[in-house]
């Protein structure tokens, strides 16, 4: 058995910052996200806000309009080589922030989202795409991503089992996400969430919102506006200059492997809302952990986190339900079966969580869930997952054993022999 990796050295503290800020709003009700795009406006009248319109993305056109207090700036229709999203932020969207921030020095800018497009998109293609031979992360610094909820529709999202392509908004020919995925992404990547209007049932049904919300992104900033009044100087001191974007911090994969929250323990339910954490080192029985996989999620608004099967104990296995579906998919290697001298590929902030958790037997392997939802049973749920864990017989067999088990995962989760983990760029695939 390995022994624990070396934690790494502590990172250095950044000189104060004085490049112009990006605030990025996201949210999948355009009129909500729009109403606090125009008061941050009438609360800045150097602030210019960017938005683009991708009805047209399929056959390569989209349309840029460029905004300030005073009116529109530019508006104008793109043709792009290839219609999808990727190629919008790398052909139009970075290169007209770069524009418009060396054109306009000293003036601050918003990113309104289109409402298909999930800002951990953006935040890649901020790291990974150059513009003139530099990140636009030389130019600007991203202060914030802000995502929008309307309190009117949010649920019905949330448990809408619909996917974009079948509501005809999808933002590609292949785009095959379910709308609750969407919602669920844009939440939980956000370091700011604001609640926009009431629920349609009362003020009750709209603070249990709220508590949802809380239990989904506990790292956010939460805000409620009530849509009809809105005081723009107090939204603005909420929204701007707060620098809540860490851009180190993964996305809600990797969260629990680096060591970072993946939710609260809650399981006394307030409003309804219920959320359950799970914790264990024994692996699952593959077998076991199948047959109750429906019933898991059955009350269940939201479940993610990651696992490891005793019939696959080399593989974190990535667990995400949202909107009536279930994705597991690989997050590469657990540490303690790679060789140690692989290690060192490994970011710091794995190496440092797997070292402060580290056990003789294990090594860094465990399990790691949380369920969020409506009149949940926290104790049936546990109860239901212990279940499912190997018992002191079967743990006694060994490994070796376990890798026989018949396993309905089979070939789901592959690894290949050089693969480290990646969390970055794997994700889970429906199950």
């Amino acid at each position: 058995m390995s022994s624990s990796p070396q934690a790494p050295a502590p990172a250095v503290a950044a000189d104060a910052d004085t490049r112009p800020s990006l605030t990025v709003l996201s949210g999948f009700w355009p009129a909500a996200t729009f109403a606090i795009a125009r008061a941050l406006l009438a609360a800045d009248p150097s602030l210019l806000l960017l938005r683009h319109d991708l009805t047209g993305i399929r056959d390569g056109v989209i349309r840029r309009v460029v905004r300030s207090a005073a009116g529109i700036v530019e508006d104008e229709q793109v043709n792009l080589r290839h219609g999808c999203v990727s190629c919008t932020l790398r052909e139009d969207v970075l290169p007209t922030l770069v524009r418009l921030t060396r054109s306009n020095p000293g003036r601050d800018l918003v990113l309104m989202l289109p409402e298909v497009v999930e800002p951990e998109a953006v935040a890649a293609a901020c790291t990974s795409c150059l513009v003139d031979g530099a990140p636009i992360t030389d130019l600007i610094r991203v202060d914030s991503y802000v995502t929008v909820l309307d309190a009117e529709h949010l649920l019905d999202a949330l448990a809408s089992t619909d996917d974009l392509t079948a509501l005809g908004i999808q933002a590609a020919d292949d785009d095959h996400r379910a709308l609750a995925d969407v919602v669920v992404r844009q939440i939980e990547y956000a370091d700011t969430l604001v609640l926009w209007g009431q629920s349609r049932e009362g003020a009750f049904d709209t603070s249990r919102l709220t508590v949802l919300l809380e239990r989904m992104a506990p790292w956010a900033a939460h805000f409620r506006i009530d849509g009809e009044l809105v005081d723009a100087d107090a939204l603005t001191r909420q929204l701007r200059h707060t620098h809540r974007h860490r851009p180190e911090t993964p996305g809600v994969l990797a969260r629990g492997l680096q060591g970072y929250a993946l939710g609260t323990h809650e399981p006394e339910a307030d409003c309804g809302v219920v959320s359950t954490v799970f914790r264990a080192r024994r692996p699952f029985h593959p077998q076991r952990l199948h047959d109750v996989l429906e019933h898991l999620n059955a009350e269940v608004i939201r479940s993610r986190g990651h696992l490891w099967l005793a019939s696959q104990p080399d593989t974190v296995v990535a667990w995400e339900f949202a909107g009536g579906g279930l994705a597991m998919g690989s997050l590469g290697h657990w540490l303690v079966s790679l060789p140690e001298d692989r290690w060192e590929h490994v970011c710091d902030q794995r190496r440092l969580a797997a070292a402060l958790e580290w056990d003789p037997y294990y090594g860094d392997r465990h399990q790691h869930l949380v369920f969020i939802g409506l009149d949940v049973d926290p104790v049936a749920l546990q109860r239901t997952l212990t279940a499912c864990l190997l018992t002191d017989a079967e743990l006694a067999d060994g490994e070796e054993t376990w890798r026989s088990y018949p396993d309905p995962f089979a070939g789901c989760f592959p690894l290949t022999a050089e693969e480290l983990i990646d969390t970055d760029t794997e994700g889970a695939q429906p199950a």
